[in-house]
């Protein structure tokens, strides 16, 4: 008995000083053993995972139960096991979180709010050479405070999109057993989750920005020449603790491309840089236990972290990081995202730089969490020499521009005007909508 007591003493200390709940964590299994065919051919008629709709040969959706939304603490941990099936080469894997009218049945991908909540690259894989499946763990402790918006789920039905793109024509001819065979990837998706309870709740805003957009500097691109992609968007309320999550990863086909030279990457939040970083720098030989099929990029034998580094973006068999870009709290008005490789050439028009972001925090008012999407505004270029020019899904009323001092030096109705008359320097752009609204954002005469 006093045993027992001490137990129960020590146990309520523990939580008293770490603010951890001891329930046990929950796992959810949404998908085990789902099979993916070739990206290429007919959709196939072939038996879905309980539940799932197949969108594609690709991709697999089902919508998340109210009982699995409820049991979701702050900490939750995203497992991804992938199987070897009749593809061999490297390929890219995605999980995305779709965010679907309430009661319907399907939708089309194309058209909703989706959010790319883990991102993978399968390894140089044979069939018939253990090992056959590589795991994957993605840390989405922010996740917690998307499945518990109330607000969100009043409106939304939340689907789990599921994607292995695969191609198997290789591997008919190179891996044993595969002649015929269109059947590339075999997948498992779990979440684990648990509860910190010295965590406090957050009133949580989101707004979706880009999911799987091209980034490159041929036909992606918001400047003529340049890697760069622009986001504009206009925050009705202040969001606290903001932090802008992103995904990119280089990927191309041609030998010398963009997928085998590492490129600094530039982001800024309101024409400030506020982050830097080049992929990949790390070794690869952690996974060459998965990269099984011989004619990858491993070789025989082991190679210093010196070579794996001087080129590598990403590691066959490893996932790709998400990106946490802490911006500290945003004031309402407009506001841009910008992320640019200012390095990156694309010879022959060839490779991408797959980009995903999205903006989360805390609103500073209810009201805030109802806010899912960028506002479309874009205004380019910047900076400017003899024009300035806006893109609007709202209608433009008037746009007056002032030099720094105040005074009013122009101003003009709708989209575009010709400013080359301007001194060189910084103007402030004020954009008034026909229904009232409006905002006020600087730019730079060249």
């Amino acid at each position: 008995m006093k045993q027992n007591l001490l137990s129960i003493v020590l146990s309520c200390l523990f939580i008293s000083l770490f603010g951890k709940n001891t329930l046990t964590p929950t796992t959810i299994l949404f998908y085990e053993d789902a099979i993916f065919y070739d990206m290429y051919d007919v959709t196939v008629n072939q038996p879905l995972p309980p539940g799932a709709v197949r969108l594609n040969n690709s991709t697999y959706t089902k919508k998340m139960t109210d009982a699995q939304l409820d049991s979701f603490g702050n900490q939750v941990t995203m497992n991804v096991t992938i199987n070897a099936l009749c593809d061999n080469y490297d390929r890219l894997g995605h999980v995305f979180l779709a965010f679907v009218p309430k009661g319907a049945a399907s939708y089309d991908t194309n058209l909703v709010k989706k959010l790319e909540i883990g991102r993978f690259i399968t390894p140089f894989m044979n069939k018939n050479i253990s090992p056959t499946s590589v795991p994957y763990t993605f840390q989405v402790d922010n996740l917690g405070a998307v499945f518990k918006d109330v607000n969100l789920r009043s409106q939304f039905d939340f689907w789990i999109e599921f994607t292995v793109f695969g191609v198997p024509y290789a591997a008919q001819t190179q891996v044993s057993g595969w002649t015929g065979r269109i059947d590339v990837f075999k997948g498992t998706l779990s979440f684990t989750t648990d509860n910190n309870s010295s965590v406090p709740p957050v009133n949580n805003f989101l707004m979706t920005m880009a999911t799987i957009k091209d980034f490159n500097n041929y036909n992606a691109t918001d400047q003529p020449g340049a890697t760069v992609r622009l986001f504009s968007f206009t925050l009705t309320n202040a969001v606290n603790n903001a932090s802008f999550y992103l995904i990119t990863s280089n990927h191309g086909a041609n030998s010398g491309g963009e997928e085998y030279v590492r490129r600094q990457h530039y982001v800024f939040s309101d024409d400030a840089q506020v982050y830097t970083y080049k992929p990949g720098g790390i070794s690869c030989e952690p996974f060459r236990q998965y990269n099984t099929q011989g004619n990858g990029i491993y070789g025989s034998s082991p190679k210093p972290d010196s070579w794996w580094t001087s080129w590598n973006n990403w590691c066959p068999g490893n996932t790709i990081p998400i990106r946490k870009v802490s911006v500290g709290n945003l004031q309402p008005g407009l506001h841009t995202f910008k992320i640019t490789v200012p390095d990156a050439q694309f010879v022959g028009q060839q490779g991408n730089f797959p980009l995903s972001v999205y903006l989360q925090g805390e609103a500073a008012n209810a009201l805030g969490t109802h806010e899912m999407t960028v506002t479309d505004v874009k205004i380019y270029p910047s900076p400017a020499s003899n024009y300035i020019k806006i893109a609007s899904t709202k209608k433009i009323r008037e746009v007056e521009m002032y030099s720094t001092d105040g005074r009013r030096v122009k101003a003009f109705s709708g989209g575009e005007a010709d400013i080359s008359e301007l001194q060189s320097g910084i103007y402030i752009l004020k954009v008034t909508f026909l229904d009232g609204v409006s905002f006020q954002h600087k730019i730079i005469k060249k």
